[in-house]
C-alpha cells in the first residue's frame, strides 16, 4: 500500500483561505483524528480541528472524495481553512504525526494521477502549462492539451495504424489461404490519413511552441537611436539605464509582456556599431545573434533607410524612424519613447504578426511531442515504400508500422517514458 501523502495545496503565504491536500487509502482515516469521526465517503463537512492536546486550531470545510472520484484516483481529503501561516504550519504539523502520513514531494499528487490512469503524460504536461500559463493564448493552448486534445488524436493514429497491422499481418498468417478480400487499399488508406495528420500536426507543433515558450521581439539599432527609452515606454517602467553616453547597454536586456494574449518578450540589445571596446564589441556581438534568433526585429535608424547589414532584415520586420521626436527627417513609421509617437500601432503591428504566426497551433506543443511525430512519420514513410514491393515482404511492413506506433505511444506515456518523469514533476509544487 502507498504512503498517505500531504501537502499544502495553495501559495504559500498569507491568505484568506489555504487549502491542504491528502491522497491516499486512509486518507479521511487520519483526518477523522483530529477532525471528527463521522466524514462522508464522499461530500463536505464544516468542523473544527483540534491539535493532540485538544487545543482549538482552527475551523475548516473538510471535502472528501472517494477513491477513483478524485484528481489522483486515489481516496482524497482538502482541508479548507483559514490562510493564517501558524494554521497551516499548525495543521501540517498536524498532518506529519498521523502513522502512515509524509509529506509529498514536488508533484506527486500529479504523478499519482498518471500512475492511477486519471492522466496521461501529455495531459501531465499541459497540466504544468497551465499552472505556468501568463497570457490568455497560453492558457487556451494548455487547457486544450490538459483536456485531452493531443491524446484524443494520438489514441485514434493508434487505432487506425493497429488496425493497418492487423490487416497486413492477416495476409502473413493466412498466406496460404484465400483471402476474402484485397486489404491492400484500406492499409493505404489508414495510413495515408495518419500521415497527413501528423503533417499538419508537426507543422503546427511550432506555433504552438512559441505560443508555449513566448516570442521574442528584439530592438535593435545604432547607439543612442532610442532603443532603451522605446522598451521602458513599452514596459510601463524603467526597465533599461537610458543615457546619451553611447554604449550604455553592453547586454541584453529582456521584458515580459502580455500583447493582446501572447507571451512576449521583449529585447533591448546593445547600439550596433564598430567599437575598440572589448566589453561593448561582446554585447554588439550577443545583440545580432538575440536579434538573428528572435522571431521579429524592430529596426529603429535616424531616418528609417539604414539598416545593420549584418542582421537580414526578414518579411515581416519592421523598420522605424527612432527618436522621432529628434530626427524630423525620414519617411515611413516613427517612433518614440519619450513622445510615446508610434507606441500604439507598433503594438498593433507586433500583435498583427505575432496573431498571424500563432493561427496554424495545434496541440503538439514540445519539442518532444514533435521529435516523436517525426521518427513515427519516417515509419510510415518506410512501412509505405516497403509495402509497395509487394506481399512478399509484408513482415518488414508490419515492423516497421508497429516502431511507428511505438513512438506515438511514447507521446501520451504508454511506454518508454520513465526517464522523463523526473524530470517533468521536478517543475511541479509541493502540492500538485
Amino acid at each position: 500500500m502507498s504512503d498517505i501523502i500531504f501537502a499544502l495545496a495553495s501559495a504559500k503565504g498569507r491568505a484568506g483561505v489555504s487549502i491542504l491536500r491528502v491522497s491516499g487509502a486512509g486518507a479521511r482515516d487520519i483526518c477523522q483524528n483530529f477532525a471528527g469521526v463521522g466524514l462522508p465517503i464522499s461530500g463536505r463537512s464544516l468542523r473544527k480541528i483540534y491539535d493532540s492536546d485538544g487545543l482549538f486550531i482552527d475551523e475548516a470545510l473538510i471535502l472528501t472524495f472517494a477513491k477513483g472520484a478524485s484528481f489522483t484516483g486515489e481516496e482524497v481529503v482538502e482541508i479548507q481553512c483559514h490562510g493564517s501561516q501558524a494554521v497551516v504550519a499548525s495543521l501540517l504539523r498536524l498532518l506529519a504525526a498521523q502513522d502512515g502520513a509524509r509529506l509529498a514531494e514536488p508533484g506527486e499528487f500529479t504523478r499519482r494521477a498518471l500512475q492511477n490512469g486519471e492522466l496521461d503524460l501529455a495531459q501531465v504536461e499541459g497540466l504544468a502549462d497551465l499552472i505556468d500559463a501568463e497570457t490568455e493564448a497560453q492558457r487556451r493552448l494548455a487547457a486544450r492539451v490538459m483536456q485531452g486534445g493531443l491524446s484524443e488524436k494520438v489514441v485514434q493514429w493508434r487505432v487506425d495504424l493497429i488496425r493497418a497491422v492487423s490487416l497486413i499481418e492477416a495476409t502473413i498468417d493466412f498466406a496460404d489461404e484465400d483471402i476474402p478480400m484485397d486489404v491492400g487499399p484500406e492499409v493505404a488508406e489508414l495510413i495515408e490519413k495518419t500521415q497527413a495528420d501528423l503533417r499538419a500536426e508537426i507543422k503546427g507543433s511550432f506555433a504552438a511552441e512559441r505560443i508555449r515558450e513566448g516570442f521574442e521581439v528584439a530592438i535593435i539599432g545604432p547607439p543612442n537611436i532610442g532603443k532603451s527609452t522605446l522598451l521602458n515606454a513599452l514596459a510601463g517602467r524603467d526597465a533599461a539605464i537610458i543615457s546619451d553616453i553611447a554604449g550604455t547597454t553592453r547586454d541584453v536586456i529582456e521584458v515580459r509582456m502580455d500583447i493582446d494574449g501572447l507571451a512576449v518578450t521583449l529585447l533591448d540589445t546593445a547600439g550596433l556599431r564598430e567599437t575598440e571596446d572589448q566589453v561593448e564589441r561582446i554585447g554588439v556581438e550577443r545583440a545580432r545573434q538575440r536579434a538573428s534568433a528572435a522571431d521579429l526585429r524592430v529596426f529603429l535608424t535616424p531616418d528609417g533607410s539604414q539598416i545593420d547589414a549584418e542582421v537580414v532584415v526578414q518579411p515581416d520586420d519592421i523598420i522605424a524612424v527612432g527618436k522621432s521626436d529628434l530626427h524630423p527627417r525620414g519617411d515611413g513609421f516613427r517612433l518614440s519613447g519619450k513622445s510615446a509617437e508610434g507606441l500604439d500601432q507598433l503594438l498593433m503591428r507586433i500583435s498583427q504578426v505575432l496573431s498571424e504566426r500563432s493561427l496554424g497551433a495545434q496541440t503538439a506543443t514540445r519539442e518532444r511531442h514533435r521529435i516523436a511525430m517525426q521518427e513515427s512519420m519516417g515509419y510510415l514513410n518506410t512501412a509505405v515504400e516497403v509495402i509497395a514491393q509487394g506481399p512478399e515482404v509484408s513482415e518488414l511492413a508490419s515492423a516497421e508500422l508497429h516502431q511507428g506506433i511505438l513512438c506515438l505511444s511514447g507521446l501520451i506515456g504508454a511506454v518508454g517514458v520513465e526517464d522523463l518523469l523526473d524530470e517533468i514533476f521536478a517543475s511541479f509544487c509541493l502540492g500538485k
